[in-house]
């Protein structure tokens, strides 16, 4: 009977481990799963994706409607300082970039003429008019804004309505307003860039009438004005200053090879002459000798008269007319010959010349930005010198280096005595720069090792998740389903053995007392090693002070089968 009560019991026991192999079975393969879940989330989280910038710095209307597209076209993206920047997958940025373009967007918060494109039939001439000053507006901003300096630009033109009066016409205006990037500033001439700019696209506009402001409410348009009507031009100052450097730099690069790089630093001071001067002269040389001046020209008259009488008595004598001559008027031509050089004559000469006069007329005319006068001071540090054992001394020029360092210099600068130029060479130690010592930040502030110990931390939750599964789900379940119906026995008998009692390789006590004391046998029967029935019996009491339930359920089914 009791052996009966044994093998019904095996086979409960049987049934029982055979069922919880099975759960234990499909609770192996749900940790299993388990496990290969964690794996796959934790990879995920490890590739998270690298978002990088979409778009940055745009209107909050352009912003909504590109968050729109983006949810239409199923693509992730995130928000980036505080809401100024989004981002998208690295991979999906041009093709995100193209179809948001194609959809006109962004479209910059400026409206150019492509209002002008979509225009409804009825409207009326004012519509028409303010639709076209909008136009002209958003191009003009848009043209503004590719200057590097600029960030963003409004601009507002007051157009009036044209008259046919002359007395009620007015000339439009124009206001600028720069949003100028961090850290930057335009300069006079740029401000006029955008002046003439503005007023070159709007008829009739002057670019007296345009006014530039910057984001700080500082007046840009009228630094150039002051300039010119205080006598100074922006042009001639910075071609000073260009100048000045020049010559300082040239001053410079000669003098470095002798003293090295960092060991000589100058300054130049240039006097500009801007005027336009325009001189006229016309000087003559004192007279000199005849024979040495050029003859202008030379002009000579001769003159001879004859007379018979040596003069005629004054009187009325004087004012009759001659008589009738004697002899008659043809002659031989011999005796006229004696008669006229008998007769006696009277010869005037008269010779005038006319010599040049020595003249010199000069005209000059002295281009503006000629140099007045230049003043250059050089200072040069001390001479390095390596001594045998390696070590660095510095020691001061002598004469003669000086006097070479100075001549380099007036040479290089274009030295001119006669023009009052001045040079000044000073040779003393420079000051030791002072290095500011940069504090680096604390490990746990270095942006770089707070990713790596993110990256650490999500390594470890990983490793002590998969840990805890492993401990308590798998390795249970494993031992469970690879040796429970063999070491069943084993064991309960262990369990039922004192606490701090060995047990053999086999499952069997290595203390025999302590068997003795559980099972009550005696001393000669403990001492003989355990069979497969002690085994048994061991276990089925084990059993019975488990669950006593099942016991008495078994005893209650024999006594139904002896009856």
């Amino acid at each position: 009977m009791a052996a009966d009560a044994i093998a019904l019991e095996n086979k409960s026991i049987t049934g029982a481990a055979g069922l919880g192999q099975i759960g234990q079975k499909l609770m192996l393969v749900a940790g299993i799963a388990a496990i290969v879940a964690v794996m796959v989330v934790f990879w995920l989280w490890s590739q998270k994706p690298d978002y990088r910038v979409l778009f940055s710095n745009y209107a909050d209307k352009d912003g909504g409607a590109i968050v729109a597209e983006l949810d239409k076209l199923n693509i992730p993206y995130q928000f980036a300082e505080g809401g100024g920047a989004i981002l998208v997958p690295a991979e999906q940025v041009h093709q995100a970039r193209l179809k948001l373009a194609a959809m006109g967007l962004p479209k910059g918060g400026n409206i150019g003429f492509e209002l002008l494109e979509n225009q409804k039939f009825g409207v009326s001439q004012f519509v028409e008019q303010v639709n076209f000053q909008r136009g002209l507006e958003g191009e003009l901003e848009r043209s503004i804004q590719s200057i590097s300096a600029v960030q963003a630009a409004r601009i507002h033109l007051a157009i009036p309505k044209p008259s046919v009066f002359v007395r009620e016409q007015q000339h439009p205006t124009a206001s600028v307003l720069l949003n100028v990037h961090n850290g930057r500033r335009l300069d006079a001439q740029q401000v006029g860039a955008v002046v003439h700019l503005v007023a070159s696209s709007v008829p009739n506009l002057s670019a007296d009438h345009v006014t530039v402001v910057d984001q700080n409410g500082h007046l840009l348009s009228d630094t150039a004005n002051k300039l010119k009507q205080n006598g100074l031009d922006p042009e001639q100052m910075a071609y000073v200053e260009g100048m000045q450097s020049s010559i300082a730099r040239r001053v410079e690069s000669i003098i470095t090879p002798i003293v090295g790089v960092k060991n000589v630093h100058a300054e130049a001071s240039a006097e500009i002459d801007f005027s336009v001067t325009e001189q006229a002269a016309e000087s003559y040389k004192p007279n000199t000798k005849p024979d040495a001046m050029a003859v202008r020209s030379a002009q000579t008259h001769e003159s001879q008269s004859a007379s018979g009488d040596n003069g005629a008595v004054p009187g009325a004598l004087t004012n009759q007319p001659p008589p009738d001559p004697a002899a008659p008027i043809t002659a031989p031509e011999g005796q006229a010959n004696a008669a006229a050089a008998a007769a006696p004559q009277n010869t005037q000469k008269d010779s005038t010349t006319n010599y040049e006069v020595d003249k010199t007329v000069s005209y000059m005319q002295q281009p503006k930005g000629g140099i007045k006068r230049l003043h250059v001071a050089v200072v040069v540090n001390h001479m390095p010198v390596i001594d045998s054992t390696g070590k660095t001394t510095y020691r001061a020029l002598n004469a003669a280096e000086k006097q070479q360092v100075s001549d380099l210099a007036m040479q290089a600068m274009g030295f001119n005595k006669e023009r009052g130029d001045t040079i000044s060479v000073v040779n003393t130690p420079f000051a030791a720069e002072l290095q500011e010592k940069l504090v680096e930040p604390p490990l746990w502030k270095d942006p770089q090792m707070i990713e790596y110990g993110k990256d650490a931390l999500r390594f470890i939750a990983s490793l002590v998740v998969l840990m805890l599964i492993y401990k308590k789900l798998l390795k249970p379940m494993t031992l469970k389903l690879t040796g429970e119906e063999k070491k069943l026995a084993n064991l309960a008998a262990t369990q039922a053995l004192p606490n701090g009692a060995a047990v053999n390789a086999d499952g069997s006590p290595a203390d025999q007392d302590a068997l003795v004391t559980l099972s009550g046998d005696t001393p000669a029967i403990a001492n003989q090693p355990l069979t497969g029935m002690d085994q048994t019996l061991l276990a089925a009491k084990q059993i019975a002070q488990e669950n006593p339930r099942l016991v008495a359920n078994v005893l209650s089914s024999w006594t139904t089968q002896e009856k």
